[in-house]
């Protein structure tokens, strides 16, 4: 009896953890592991919290560069540029194509008429199910690593 009143108690708890996570269909097509000096002039921007940056990626990647967040002191955020959701509708005869651009609190994709949130890169308006892609990133203080 004691069993059958262990399992209804700890069941419900086991099916709470489980959360569907969406799955890209077109990820970037990148090996990422970048790293940059805050300290250097050119990252300027990313010294400040909301303060951002676009970077580039590898030349030979699918990605079309990345946007980099400063969420705190010790937290950035870093998407790339590739729309997730519809990635190639706004592309020209020559092979140029839409990338995401940055207007705080949001990154959005103007070709698809999207919003994502910069916080935590989740869908905030428009007709897309996919959030943006994210990379990791680690901080010591002074060398932001940006990898995947």
């Amino acid at each position: 009896m004691r069993k059958f009143f262990a399992l209804l108690l700890f069941l419900p708890l086991g099916f709470m953890g489980c959360k569907e996570t969406l799955v890209h269909p077109n990820p970037p097509n990148a090996i990422l592991n970048i790293s940059i000096n805050l300290q250097e002039p050119q990252y300027y921007d990313l010294r400040f919290v909301s303060g951002f940056m676009y970077l580039k990626s590898e030349e030979n990647s699918t990605s079309r560069g990345l946007i980099a967040y400063r969420f705190s002191e010790t937290e950035f955020r870093v998407y790339d540029r590739l729309p997730p959701n519809e990635p190639d509708a706004c592309c020209d005869s020559e092979g140029n194509c839409t990338r995401l651009m940055v207007d705080i609190p949001f990154v959005v994709d103007n070709c698809n008429g999207i919003k994502y949130n910069i916080l935590n890169g989740d869908l905030f308006e428009g007709e897309g199910i996919y959030p943006l892609f994210q990379y990791h990133t680690s901080f010591d203080g002074i060398t932001l690593r940006i990898f995947n």
